[in-house]
């Protein structure tokens, strides 16, 4: 049985290097709430809600996951009992939605149990991979010069892909540029749902320029107007913000609404449902790719557990700790060398979390001991 005594929620607040942004957000600071879970003999688990201070990408904040955490989820772990990570998803199932929250606490479980049974967190969900392809997402820039510049840093640096923000005005002008000085390069766009079927005709001029792939071009779970787009355009259409589940994994695959997933443990309720995602894909031919939400080292060595799975075969958004922070919060920071990054053999996570920087970006700390309940 896994046994806990006591959970601690850390929120802290990380100014990010250059703000991030998208077609609808510019984000220059971020909180963070960090869940660490410990047990009898004292090893700890830590996780990491990947939710926005506002509802722009989801309907949570990392106000609402908190308080979810605080007054259902973790009175619910303490009162139940369970063997393995895989449990919890069930136990939460009594509650709808919230799957970021659910997938903080859930991940600081699945790290914990790595760690008591003295293994990689990576191995532990079968993972196959020594090292993982990544890419890099580069947020809209003041102008295509500093665009340019940017992807110039990042292909030197060996990224294996790049992902740029697009949004109406400042969509093939950019592509076209960027096509002409880097014809070969592994590029996609991601919309954040900017567009509509009335852009149809733009979206089709998408094709000759050899993307990756087009990022949910339209509204969340629009999944009959993104079938029709798709059959109106070759480029691959990636699902993001539209998936929320495995469900809706399996609708977008019977209708036909993309080719590509990208699966983010935050957005889909945690490693549990991600595991159940990468199988159904596998089995089923669709290409998955595991997408970044700004973590901390936490959360980003979540996602690099994940991506060691077999069919994460497209590059992830799992860039250096250096790319976004002055310093991350865990030791080491996570590398990458010639667009790799190694997995780690340490068990769990495979990264520690470093106390003094976490107590210097800290705002408060919540401590919660299964005797109080």
């Amino acid at each position: 049985m896994i046994n806990l005594k006591a959970i601690n929620l850390h929120k802290i607040i990380m100014k990010l290097k250059d703000p991030f942004v998208t077609s609808s957000q510019t984000i220059q600071e971020k909180e963070i709430l960090l869940i660490e879970v410990i047990d009898e003999n004292n090893l700890q688990g830590w996780g990491e809600v990947v939710a926005f201070s506002s509802p722009w990408y989801t309907e949570e904040t990392i106000q609402t996951a908190e308080h979810i955490i605080e007054d259902f989820l973790i009175p619910l772990l303490f009162n139940q009992s369970f063997s393995h990570p895989s449990e919890v998803a069930n136990l939460f199932s009594i509650y709808q939605r919230n799957s970021m929250a659910k997938a903080g606490i859930e991940g600081a479980i699945w790290d914990l149990y790595a760690k008591q049974n003295s293994l990689p967190l990576s191995k532990v969900i079968g993972g196959v991979r020594k090292k993982i392809d990544v890419g890099v997402a580069i947020g809209i820039q003041p102008s295509i010069e500093k665009l340019i510049d940017l992807i110039k840093i990042y292909v030197d640096e060996g990224y294996k892909r790049v992902k740029i923000k697009i949004k109406p005005g400042y969509d093939i002008q950019v592509i076209d540029r960027i096509r002409s000085l880097f014809p070969n390069l592994a590029l996609m766009v991601d919309a954040n749902s900017a567009y509509s079927m009335k852009d149809l005709p733009l979206l089709k001029e998408l094709d000759p320029y050899q993307l990756l792939m087009i990022e949910e071009p339209f509204k969340p779970n629009q999944f009959i107007e993104l079938m029709h787009l798709q059959k109106e355009i070759e480029t691959p259409i990636c699902l993001d913000e539209s998936i929320h589940s495995f469900e809706d994994v399996r609708l977008a695959h019977v209708l036909g609404s993309g080719k590509i997933i990208n699966v983010k443990i935050g957005r889909v309720g945690g490693l549990t449902e991600a595991i159940k995602i990468h199988d159904y894909c596998l089995n089923n031919g669709i290409s998955i790719w595991c997408g970044g939400m700004l973590e901390t080292g936490i959360g980003r060595a979540h996602n690099i557990a994940l991506a060691s799975m077999e069919n994460f075969t497209i590059p992830g958004d799992i860039s250096a700790s250096s790319k976004y922070w002055d310093e991350d919060i865990i030791t080491p920071e996570v590398s990458v060398q010639h667009g790799q990054i190694q997995i780690s053999s340490g068990y769990g996570i495979g990264y520690e979390v470093n106390r003094r920087r976490l107590d210097k970006y800290l705002l408060y700390t919540k401590f919660f001991k299964k005797t109080d309940i």
